[in-house]
This record gives structure tokens, C-alpha cells and sequence, in this order.
């Protein structure tokens, strides 16, 4: 049997994937979630754990009982809205509790951790594409709490001897392509599904923020992919830390930009239904473009997407809403 990673936020859109692509490599995912917004029915490749990273406890019995060798911390609040209105509920989820886990594995012996971090870490770009020397400016509580997790990570590294990675995802996207497992927010927030939502006729319109960019069609251009192309790169990211020492800080994109225009298209294009548009004023902090420089994932990991052409992406995404 392989060795065992605690996926924290395992439940989730993208931590049940990694531990589908876990379990493909002949890992064994220990789930540790909360299911506030993850679902059981996601934990298909080993086994739950339903607890919260609040319980030191609780931490780090799993840790030592399940004899992990690593984790991928996936458990947070992602809201850049809610953020706006409630930073204590992200800094205590985000930061605090990642700390509690950091701590864990401290005292039991866990010397690798891959951090589940975004481009919001970036803040507003002042170049693009983003690569990994832009400075990090975050302009939410929610890309600050990731920020201030990869810090708490640098420290742990320097003084704890913990391996770690933080991959800074751009727009996750699409489902599995065998339709066992996909994205499913209550509320849903995500471009993608509310195109699908509507083109299924479970929503009457998309709302489109901003057509007065200053981008080709007007339309906000963002980085997607594919989310078995992130899962992909967790992997590679696992196995250079078993490697190396070195620490991993990692854009994880596409290099390609599609504005919400290009998406709306290809989502009629591929379902044959006609979505309305509800056009409306740009969302206060939005910037025009993000889109990934994604040329140090590729030469530290070998990673490159395989996935994640819009069309795909957009297919996979529609095989599995319309189960």
C-alpha cells in the first residue's frame, strides 16, 4: 500500500480530485472535513474523517494514528465578497487554523505540506502575464489570509525543516472527466456553473460585470483550468518535495486569457441553448485581466495543462451538472 496524505478540505471541488489523482498514484487520501462546504458524497478514494482543524486534538491524532507522511491543505473560505464584510471569519479559518495544523505537524513529525493558495495573493496586476515575482499585494482579506499562510509556511520551512509548496491557482474550472465528481457550491459564485445553470434553465440570466474593459470584447478576461490539470500538478508538487528540500511558491495557469463574453459563447456553442445576458456595472476591484506566467511550474514540476482548452473544460463542467 502507498503512503498516506491527509487532504484537509478533501470534500471539496478541488481536494476530492487531488485525491482521486491521488489514489491513482497509489497514494492513500485520509480526508479531514467539516463539510461546511464539501460533500461526503465527493470522498470516494479513502477514508473521512469529519472534524474541524480547530481541534488540536483532533490534529494531531489523525496525524500520528493515520502515520502521515504528507498533507494538502485544501480547508478554507474562498469568498472574496464575504471577505469584504467578515475578515475575522477568514483570518481565524484561513490563517489561524493553518497555523493549528502547521503546529500539528511539528509535533508529530509531518515534514511536507502543499498549500492550496490563489492568484488574489497579487492583488491588483501591475504587469502581465503574472509571474512569480510580481509583489504581493493583496487587495481582499481573503487573498491576505492565503498570503499571510504562505509566510507562516516560509517560517516553519527555515525553522521546523518542513518541505513546503503553495500553488497559486488562477480560475479553477471544469469537472472530472468521468463525470464522479465536479464543482457544487450552495451559493454558487463561479462563472462557469452559472452559465451552465442557466443554459439548463435552472437560472432565467448570467450577469455580465463590466462591457466597458479594455479588452478586446469589453468583457473582465480571466486564466481557467482545468481542475484535473491542478490535481495533476498537487501530484508532481507531492513528489518533488519527497525529492528535495526546496521550497515551492508556484503560479498554477494556463497563460491563456478568455473573457466572460468567450465563455458565455463556448457554453452555448457546446450545450445548443441560447443564455440571456444580463449586462451590468463592473464589481468594485475587478481587475480588466489575470492571466498566469506559467513557464517555473512547467520547468520545476514538468507540469504543463492537458486539459484545459476552453471547450473541454466547459464539456466536462456540463457531463457532470447534467447528471
Amino acid at each position: 500500500m502507498g503512503q498516506n496524505i491527509l487532504v484537509t478540505g478533501g470534500a471539496g471541488y478541488i481536494g476530492s480530485h487531488a485525491c482521486k489523482a491521488l489514489a491513482q498514484a497509489d497514494y492513500i487520501p485520509v480526508t479531514l472535513d467539516n463539510l461546511s462546504q464539501g460533500h461526503r458524497e465527493a470522498v470516494k478514494w479513502g477514508p473521512l474523517i469529519v472534524g474541524d482543524l480547530a481541534d488540536d486534538g483532533l490534529l494531531e491524532a489523525i496525524l500520528s494514528e493515520h502515520q502521515i507522511s504528507g498533507v494538502m491543505h485544501f480547508a478554507a473560505f474562498a469568498s472574496v465578497g464575504e471577505s469584504m464584510t467578515d475578515p475575522g471569519k477568514y483570518f481565524r479559518n484561513n490563517l489561524v487554523n493553518s497555523v493549528r495544523l502547521l503546529d500539528a505537524m511539528v509535533k508529530t513529525g509531518v515534514d511536507k505540506i502543499i498549500l492550496s493558495s490563489t492568484c488574489s495573493t497579487y492583488g491588483t496586476p501591475q504587469f502581465m502575464p503574472i509571474s512569480e515575482k510580481h509583489p504581493q499585494a493583496p487587495v481582499n482579506p481573503y487573498g491576505e489570509s492565503k498570503l499571510c499562510v504562505e509566510k507562516a509556511m516560509r517560517w516553519y520551512s527555515k525553522l521546523h525543516g518542513i518541505r513546503v509548496a503553495a500553488l497559486r491557482y488562477f480560475n479553477a474550472a471544469g469537472a472530472d472527466p468521468d463525470a464522479e465528481i465536479g464543482e457544487k457550491h450552495d451559493p454558487e459564485t463561479h462563472l462557469i456553473p452559472l452559465i451552465i445553470e442557466a443554459a439548463l434553465g435552472q437560472r432565467a440570466s448570467v450577469d455580465v460585470f463590466g462591457t466597458d474593459y479594455p479588452t478586446p470584447d469589453g468583457s473582465a478576461i480571466r486564466d481557467y483550468i482545468h481542475v484535473t490539470d491542478l490535481a495533476d500538478a498537487h501530484l508532481r508538487t507531492l513528489k518533488k518535495l519527497e525529492e528535495s528540500p526546496d521550497d515551492l511558491f508556484l503560479n498554477l495557469g494556463t497563460g491563456t486569457g478568455y473573457s466572460v463574453l468567450e465563455v458565455i459563447d463556448m457554453v452555448e456553442e457546446v450545450s445548443g441553448k441560447r443564455i440571456s445576458r444580463n449586462l451590468a456595472d463592473r464589481r468594485p476591484g475587478d481587475p480588466a485581466e489575470l492571466v498566469a506566467a506559467t513557464g517555473l511550474a512547467d520547468k520545476v514540476l514538468a507540469w504543463k495543462p492537458v486539459v484545459s482548452d476552453l471547450r473541454t473544460i466547459v464539456e466536462t463542467a456540463m457531463r457532470w451538472h447534467g447528471r
